[in-house]
Order: C-alpha cells, then sequence, then structure tokens
C-alpha cells in the first residue's frame, strides 16, 4: 500500500504561491478564496472607511498557517495573522507533537455572555437586592423583548443575579444578566437587553442607573483543552525526555506562584490565541481582557496553563481553560476578503468549535515556549527568524536575504552595523561570481 505524502514536509521553503496551491489541492481552500490569497485581496478602503472613524487606508500584518492540529479526532490547519518572528512554527512544531501522541481534547464548559446593569443611590439598598430577585421572571422576558431575533434563533436571557458594592460612602448594586447569545460574540445583543431593562430595574430598585454594559469577563463561557504527550516526542534520549517533562512541570507550578513569570507565561499563551482571533475577524481585546481577568480570579494573578509529568507513565499532560466568547457571524467577519478564507481554511466552524480551536492552539502555543526555555532558551529560534527581518531592513533584497541572515546568526553580534557591513562584503563576493 502506498503511503500517503505529508503535504507540510518542507512546506516552510516552498514559495507563498507554492503553498496557496498545497492548500487548494488539499481542500483546505476553494477557488475564490485561493485566488483572493494569490492575489493578496485584503480589506477594501470603501468597506474600511465605514467600519471604522477617519479612515485613510489599511494595515497589512502576515497571514501564515500552523498545520498538524489534531483537536477531539478533527485535523485542521489553523490560520494566524502574527509579525512575531517564530510563533507560528514553534505552535506547529508543538501541535505535531500533541497531535502525534493522540491529539487535543477540547469542550466548551459552558457557552454564555454576561451583561451589568449598575445602580446606585439607592435608599434601602438590600430591600432592592430581594426586589430584584423577586422580579427575575419579569425582568428577563423584558430583556429577551428588546431582542426577540436571539430569542427566535434559540436563544436569549436565561438568567438575572445582583451583588452589592460598597465604596467609602457610596453603595452599587450591580444586576448581572446571563444571555445565550448564540454564534455571536453578544455585545449588541446584551447592550440592547440591558438598555430594555434599565428603566425596569430603576424602579424595582429606586435607584439610579450608573451605566449598562457587557462584561468581557465571560466567566460562563469557558473553554478547556487538554493533552497528553508521549515523551519519547520530547527527546530521542529518554533520561533527557524525562528531564524536560520534570523542568516543563516545574515551569508551570513557577508561572502559578510568581506574578512576573506569569504575565510572560500567559503573553506567550496569547501570542497564539491573539493571532488566530484576528485572522478570524474577533475582537482579540476582548478575549484578552477576559483572560487575563480569568487568570487573575483566585485573586492572585497566575498562570493559565498546568502540565503535570506522569512518570508511571511517561505522559506530560497540559490543560489550558479559558473564557473564550469567540463568534463566527456578525462584526467585519463577512466584509473582510482574508478572514473569509481564514474561515474557508478552518472548514467554516460553528463557535463552540472555533473556540475549541483557539484554545488548544494556547496549549500548543505554551508547549513550545516551555520547552525551548527549560532546554535551549528562547533566543534562539528568535535569532534564526529575526536576522531575517534585519536583513530586510537593512535592504537586502533575493538571494541576498537568506545569505546575510545566516550570515548574521553565526557572527558574534546582531545588529544593524554589522547587518550593513555584511550586506556590503556579500555584494562584492556576488559581484565578482557575475
Amino acid at each position: 500500500m502506498k503511503t500517503k505524502k505529508n503535504i507540510w514536509l518542507g512546506f516552510h521553503n516552498k514559495s507563498r504561491s507554492e503553498r496557496i496551491k498545497i492548500l487548494k489541492e488539499n481542500s483546505f481552500l476553494n477557488d475564490e478564496f485561493s485566488e483572493n490569497l494569490l492575489n493578496n485581496v485584503t480589506l477594501p478602503c470603501d468597506i474600511a472607511e465605514k467600519i471604522s472613524e477617519n479612515n485613510i487606508g489599511t494595515l497589512a500584518l502576515p497571514l501564515g498557517i500552523a498545520p498538524n492540529f489534531l483537536i477531539n479526532g478533527e485535523k485542521y490547519t489553523v490560520p494566524m495573522v502574527i509579525e512575531e518572528p517564530s510563533v507560528i512554527a514553534a505552535c506547529s512544531y508543538a501541535a505535531k507533537m500533541i497531535s502525534s501522541s493522540g491529539g487535543f481534547y477540547a469542550e466548551i464548559l459552558n457557552r454564555k455572555m454576561t451583561g451589568q446593569v449598575i445602580l446606585y443611590n439607592i435608599e434601602n439598598i438590600e430591600k432592592a437586592f430581594e426586589n430584584v430577585l423577586n422580579y427575575k421572571e419579569i425582568i428577563l422576558n423584558t430583556a429577551n423583548e428588546a431582542y426577540p431575533s436571539i430569542v427566535k434563533r434559540g436563544g436569549g436571557a436565561e438568567d438575572i443575579r445582583a451583588e452589592i458594592f460598597y465604596d467609602d460612602n457610596t453603595s452599587f448594586l450591580s444586576v448581572y444578566l446571563t444571555v445565550d447569545v448564540k454564534e455571536a460574540m453578544g455585545a449588541n445583543i446584551i447592550n440592547s437587553m440591558l438598555e430594555g431593562i434599565k428603566s425596569l430595574l430603576e424602579k424595582i430598585t429606586g435607584g439610579i442607573c450608573l451605566m449598562t454594559i457587557l462584561s468581557n469577563y465571560a466567566d460562563k463561557s469557558l473553554v478547556t483543552s487538554s493533552c497528553e504527550i508521549d515523551i519519547k516526542f520530547l527527546s530521542n534520549d529518554i533520561n533527557v525526555a524525562v528531564n524536560i517533562a520534570k523542568k516543563i512541570e516545574l515551569a508551570s507550578k513557577f508561572a502559578k506562584i510568581d506574578i512576573y513569570r506569569a504575565a510572560t507565561h500567559n503573553k506567550g499563551i496569547f501570542n497564539g490565541i491573539d493571532a488566530v482571533v484576528i485572522a478570524v475577524g474577533n475582537d482579540w481585546r476582548a478575549i484578552e481582557a477576559g483572560g487575563h481577568a480569568y487568570a487573575a480570579s483566585s485573586g492572585k494573578y497566575k498562570g493559565l496553563t498546568t502540565w503535570t509529568f506522569d512518570e508511571k507513565n511517561l505522559k506530560l499532560k497540559g490543560m489550558l481553560t479559558l473564557p473564550m466568547p469567540i463568534a463566527s457571524v456578525g462584526g467585519s467577519i463577512g466584509l473582510n476578503p482574508s478572514v473569509k478564507a481564514a474561515f474557508n481554511i478552518l472548514k467554516n466552524p460553528d463557535a463552540k468549535t472555533l473556540a475549541c480551536i483557539i484554545v488548544s492552539v494556547g496549549l500548543a502555543q505554551n508547549l513550545a515556549a516551555l520547552k525551548a526555555l527549560v532546554t535551549k532558551g528562547i533566543q534562539k529560534g528568535h535569532m534564526k527568524l529575526q536576522a531575517k527581518s534585519l536583513a530586510l531592513s537593512v535592504g537586502a533584497i533575493g538571494s541576498e536575504v537568506e545569505i546575510l541572515a545566516q550570515k548574521l546568526t553565526e557572527a558574534k553580534h546582531i545588529n544593524l552595523e554589522n547587518a550593513k557591513k555584511l550586506l556590503k562584503e556579500i555584494r562584492k563576493k556576488l559581484r565578482k561570481i557575475e
């Protein structure tokens, strides 16, 4: 029986057009989006002008893909938008290790969003608290009347709760509305519902509404991705692999006790998550805000992943839980040609599937970073790709870029001055050859 060719072998060495051709021939892209990517069709300025104020143009960022993802038994190639060198390569490397060990298992713990109406100047705040709970059904019905289309789609307002806050001589009553927003991120839905119940809540509580707003702390929209890695994929030497696995577990523990490390630990996770969220046209700022808030939900800011080494079975186990209120419809998703191409590459997932993919990317990104940090260090991989950026910045073109990048990685100092000097030497040699 003929072995199926690995289409990703040497993928990074191929030209952009060859990569797009491979994606098309293997059903990751249809004809329309293949042509769009070949011709680099991006967001038109006339659309950009309608979705953002004072528009003067558009800003392009690199769009790449991370293959090798096996999530809940399905294979995915994940589009990522990022300008930082080595992120996509590292993510792909980690995904391959995890997928070779059985892949990621991801589950939606819940998918609801929360909005809040904040009230103040309440004479009897304890009584107001009780009234909110007593009028729960009326409040929910009023909220759903404010956005009937989401109810028709099987979603809508589902729960109400309240909490009292005190600050010096001021007291606040925050009323939380939980809503099933289906495939949308839900900001417009929830904000409309909150406006719809504002006057009712003022009447019920006798207070004044300070504000109504969606919360980006999406603790009712949690997703968990987990994996088990056979440590043979960490190193060919079993003793070295055991040592690496133990160090990754320790690094995970340290990120939960030191805030300086936790911030960078989590930033690395969001290197991957943000890149996918941008590629699929969602609000990466909202996702980051919710993620960092969740990292501090215990009262102390901690690293978001947990890695443990099962020494008996020689398995490294990883887990990441995050709020992931991602959308598959709405916003600029249907307006941006590159975003539509990204969805095509992902097989047009619904919101829940997309959330599972994104959190799995975060887990893979973290594994790659930790493995690098506890072994060769993170700088080596960064410098290799940074050298290419430096080569381009000093004016290297064509074959000069790879030659200069290689010389820079071998040089004692990687800086602008040395890059200019080496480029002159390369050009002198090339002219002699010609």
